[in-house]
């Protein structure tokens, strides 16, 4: 999977990664639904660092169409509910 942290750049994360992914999505967008700032800093935090780990970054010069885009790690509560779907950002 293919997944874009925004002012950042592509990173590509096996399949294997994603469950997980996916786990730390739902415990963001539990934080986002109680408007909880600090469980959402946490969060954010969790996902964008494991993200990093999994993956391998692209090169700068390499794009390729990304399947999941992640918030940047200085988003706040407001800009993310206009950035959270209904499935959360990372697909399953």
């Amino acid at each position: 999977m293919i997944i874009r942290i925004m002012g950042e750049g592509q990173f590509e994360v096996p399949d294997a990664g994603v469950d997980e992914l996916n786990q730390l999505d739902t415990l963001l967008e539990a934080a986002i639904a109680a408007d909880d700032e600090p469980a959402f800093r946490a969060a954010l935090a969790s996902l964008l660092d494991r993200a990093r780990e999994l993956g391998v970054r692209l090169a700068d010069d390499v794009l390729v169409p990304s399947e999941a885009v992640l918030p940047a790690a200085d988003i706040d509560l407001a800009q993310i509910h206009e950035l959270l779907g209904d499935q959360g950002l990372i697909p399953g």
